[in-house]
């Protein structure tokens, strides 16, 4: 490329610039241009450089102007996207090769040939500008070196990347559109993080119709997998339609009703197209309407019919009042709702527009246990295939007919429910500990025989012969087990009653509207209390009125004089510093402790070794909650008042806290949608219903019951 068209492409960018930049970027571009990769790599050669030559000139639009040098270097056009040099005449390589014969010796040979440094650059200036190209080099290498925010305990999604093989077979059937089947193979997967490996070499089969439960510890990779199947980064047929629910329904003015019934696309455009041909023919001269008009209308009546579109918004409603819409709920913008409601609103255009492959990932942290239960029963029926990630065991019990585990970087796929998959993967572990230790004890019986007789020359064929035996052997793997989870409470103060109590207690944030009305509840050292009801109901009142954070308006609230609750809020994992370590968000929030007192600490919770040395947005959820535990556990609290305490945890999580929590000293009040946890550890529940706080003699079977009567109730 000649001197001239950079120059004339610099001028223009830099009007005011000196002739010996110029120079010099030619230069570069002539001896090191072949070096360059990318137009970023010229950038970090020239870019400093620019800038100075030019103040007004900001950063991104030097990175520009380096870009279009960058083009133009290697194909003398600027708009061009491929880095290839173009010659300016056809060479004809033998005639040169004939003609360089006789020429070893000369330079000249296009070969060995080196071009000429013919640049004239001032040494100073030269000088000057690689030394701040030095020195933003280093600047960007440290930047490199510090770790890097993440969201959402695995980070942010567009560091994680995947690849597969692809079945030919398959690419061609996609390929010709001659595919139909709806079931999906992504055979030989990795996915990774940034450089951590999260998933290797596995292989999932979806079968259409069927129910999958992806189960693992928390920061295994499984959000991320459904990200990477939804985003098409992991490939499957085209023709498959896919719906992840991971993100709230944006407010505005459409009215929830109509939010819903806009996800069928197909519906809506029939509907739309109807009413325009319709005003067509009713203004169309004489009223005769036009006959293509009138065929077009008839075939979408037909398709209408064909989809049911009159029984659309029946459905809608019934989907919606299902996950706790009312009617008049139904009725309002979808601006008015919480993020609570629009995740539900979302979760609603899923279950409503039906697509081939539904991805959910917590789908029961936002909802109440009277919307899990119908949720359960709707998903029983699902006509395609489900995906989903659930911490909640009895509801992958009610509707899995798979699970798919991933642990270890792999993925392995059991029949059944959960129940199923637990008895199936605790008798499989066993079996293979016995096959372990059956193929050590006989590797060491021939070990044995072999030290024994070594050295004894009577006996060398037959320890030559072991030793070959001892080769061909397979490798001897021992059975990898995943850490037991530690959830561990400290020792608490005993207290005599009463210990806190609610009399005739009333409450209500205006005088429109009342809240409780009349509240006698009380708790001790030894209760398990968990807080059900409908979302909405008060539950979180009631919570914050037992702390003491908010005053009735009528009644007392009674606590003992050393009562020290340690509460755990819903949203308390949102409310940790991300920036700073766990140990030093324990060391900032309480002062005067060594770190190795703020890491024991978080060693009780799991949270240990390297991990109190992360930085907190560097963890996965479950990872984040285990360190509101302990942070919580400071005070040394001899009542726990937990709202929501299993989002965000694993099962096996889920289980520890359940198992800490019955061994814990001092009583819980908890307010949880998770079955199994209340049944491991409530022996009372209070029902917050109507302004009023009932406690259930029956426990959670008799709730249970209720709320089924009144689904079925709802149905007729």
């Amino acid at each position: 490329m000649d001197m001239a068209d950079y120059k004339r492409l610099l001028t223009e960018c830099f009007p005011q610039i000196d002739e010996e930049i110029v120079q010099y970027v030619n230069g570069v571009l002539e001896d090191d241009g072949g070096d360059f990769e990318t137009p970023e790599d010229l950038f970090d050669a020239i870019g400093a450089l620019l800038i100075q030559a030019d103040e007004s000139k900001t950063e991104e639009d030097v990175k520009e102007i380096c870009d279009r040098l960058f083009y133009l270097h290697f194909n003398g056009n600027v708009a061009s996207d491929a880095p290839h040099k173009i010659l300016n005449a056809p060479v004809h390589l033998r005639a040169m090769a004939e003609n360089n014969l006789d020429k070893v010796a000369d330079n000249t040979s296009i070969w060995i040939t080196k071009r000429e440094n013919t640049s004239q650059v001032n040494q100073k200036k030269l000088q000057k500008a690689e030394a701040k190209i030095q020195k933003k080099l280093e600047k960007r290498a440290v930047q490199d070196s510090q770790p890097k925010k993440v969201e959402n305990g695995i980070g942010n999604f567009e560091l994680a990347t995947a690849s597969q093989q692809i079945n030919r077979r398959d690419e061609k059937l996609d390929a010709s559109g001659t595919n139909r089947s709806c079931d999906i193979h992504i055979e030989d997967f990795d996915v990774a993080f940034g450089e951590r490996v999260l998933i290797t070499g596995a292989t999932i089969h979806l079968a259409y119709g069927r129910r999958y439960g992806l189960v693992g510890r928390n920061g295994m990779g499984k959000t991320t997998l459904l990200k990477m199947i939804s985003s098409f980064q992991l490939k499957i047929p085209s023709h498959i339609s896919i719906l992840h629910v991971e993100q709230e329904v944006a407010g505005d003015e459409t009215i929830a009703l109509q939010s819903v019934l806009s996800c069928d696309e197909k519906r809506e455009s029939l509907i739309q197209e109807e009413k325009l041909l319709t005003q067509q023919c009713q203004m169309s001269s004489l009223g005769k309407g036009d006959n293509q008009l009138s065929a077009r209308l008839s075939e979408i009546y037909h398709e209408l019919e064909a989809m049911e579109a009159d029984k659309a918004p029946a459905r809608a409603a019934v989907i919606l009042n299902g996950l706790g819409f009312t009617q008049a709920m139904q009725c309002q913008r979808t601006k008015e709702f919480s993020g609570g409601w629009r995740m539900r609103l979302a979760l609603a255009r899923a279950l409503f527009s039906r697509p081939d492959l539904l991805l959910l990932d917590e789908p029961t942290n936002m909802l109440d246990m009277k919307a899990i239960i119908w949720l359960e029963n709707y998903l029983q029926t699902w006509p395609s295939t489900l995906l989903v990630v659930s911490h909640d065991r009895s509801f992958l019990d009610s509707i899995s007919t798979d699970i798919l585990h991933l642990h270890s970087r792999m993925i392995d796929n059991y029949r059944g429910n959960y129940e199923v998959f637990h008895k199936t993967r605790e008798d499989r572990l066993k079996n293979q500990q016995k096959e372990y230790e059956a193929q050590k004890q006989y590797r060491d019986h021939i070990q044995i025989f072999i030290d024994r007789f070594r050295y004894n020359a009577n006996r060398a064929s037959q320890v030559q012969s072991k030793l070959k035996l001892l080769e061909k052997l397979p490798e001897l793997k021992p059975v990898e087990k995943e850490p037991e989870v530690i959830l561990k409470f400290p020792d608490c103060e005993k207290l005599s009653p009463p210990i806190l109590e609610l009399d005739e207690v009333s409450f209500q944030y205006n005088p429109e509207t009342k809240i409780f009305s009349s509240v006698c509840v009380n708790a001790t050292m030894e209760s398990r209390i968990c807080i059900v009801g409908e979302n909405g109901a008060g539950k979180t009142t009631l919570l914050k009125i037992l702390l003491g954070d908010l005053q009735p308006v009528k009644g007392v609230r009674h606590a003992h004089r050393n009562l020290k609750i340690g509460y755990f809020s819903q949203h308390h994992v949102d409310q940790l510093e991300m920036d700073l370590t766990s140990v030093e968000l324990m060391a900032q929030r309480f002062p005067g402790k060594n770190s190795e007192y703020y890491r024991n600490c978080l060693g009780g919770f799991g949270v240990s070794g390297e991990l109190g040395m992360r930085p907190v947005s560097s963890l996965s959820g479950g990872q984040k909650s285990r360190v509101a535990f302990a942070v919580m556990c400071m005070t040394n609290p001899n009542f726990f008042i937990l709202d929501e305490p299993t989002n965000h945890l694993d099962m096996e999580t889920i289980e520890a806290l359940g198992h800490s929590l019955t061994k814990f000293q001092g009583g819980v009040i908890l307010v949880s949608h998770d079955e199994r946890l209340i049944r491991m550890i409530c022996r009372e529940l209070w029902v917050v219903k109507d302004g009023k706080v009932q406690t259930l003699e029956g426990g959670f079977e008799e709730y249970r019951r209720i709320i089924e009567d009144e689904l079925q109730t709802q149905e007729c």
